[in-house]
């Protein structure tokens, strides 16, 4: 099933795409990046692996056209997780997924707002994966999230790398970070963005599904509850 949405908060239409598999396993809602959107050739690329492994995706643009031509909208984090937090609930009613184990794919600043929005819907939102994102961004909402959290970070993106190890200490749901060798913010270099694809359906696939995955007993920088 492929299906454009048009969702109505309020005031604003926000589109998105809903894609399931026959049978799927669970929903992956996508929360994009500052300045990126739906169209996200990276989002898109990991959305593509994940309904590959079983799950249902859906990547919508958290801001309207007009909104995003503002710059402070796009780092407006509690604007934006309460975009994402609405939006699962209108996901919530449609009868083809609303059975389904929910998890939130954060990018950037896109992480932030996938925390905060799990901090208020910790019944719905069972796991989060964040790509070379901004937890540190979440602030208070870190200490209060349930879902399991998988950060993953390029490795020669040091700077995120040492926010995301600040944020690590602030979260006492289960979490875990990734380093991915050679990569820098945007996983450009070859066979990091399929690095980054391979871990998150990884992830999903224990947190969401129960399903083992041998991937995750590699050794990590750190993984615990």
């Amino acid at each position: 099933m492929n299906e454009k949405l048009k969702i109505r908060l309020g005031h604003v239409i926000l589109e998105g795409e809903l894609v399931s598999p026959e049978n799927p396993i669970g929903l992956v809602i996508f929360s994009h990046g500052s300045g990126s959107s739906r169209f996200s050739p990276r989002n898109n690329f990991v959305a593509r692996h994940l309904q590959g492994k079983g799950f249902s995706t859906f990547l919508f643009d958290l801001l309207t056209e007009e909104e995003d031509k503002v710059y402070h909208n796009r780092f407006n984090i509690q604007l934006l997780a309460q975009r994402l937090a609405d939006t699962t609930r209108y996901l919530l009613t449609i009868p083809a997924i609303r059975s389904l184990p929910f998890g939130y794919f954060g990018a950037s600043t896109g992480a932030a707002s996938a925390i905060v929005a799990a901090s208020v819907l910790p019944q719905h939102v069972r796991a989060i994966v964040s790509r070379g994102g901004r937890p540190d961004l979440g602030d208070d909402s870190l200490g209060l999230i349930d879902s399991p959290i998988l950060l993953i970070v390029g490795e020669l993106d040091q700077q995120v790398i040492m926010l995301n190890r600040q944020a690590l200490e602030k979260i006492h749901a289960t979490k875990s970070l990734k380093i991915v060798k050679g990569a820098t913010h945007l996983f450009e270099e070859p066979g990091t963005l399929e690095e980054v694809a391979q871990l998150s359906g990884d992830w999903f696939l224990k947190y969401l599904t129960g399903r083992p995955s041998l991937r995750l007993e590699e050794p990590a920088d750190r993984e615990r509850s």
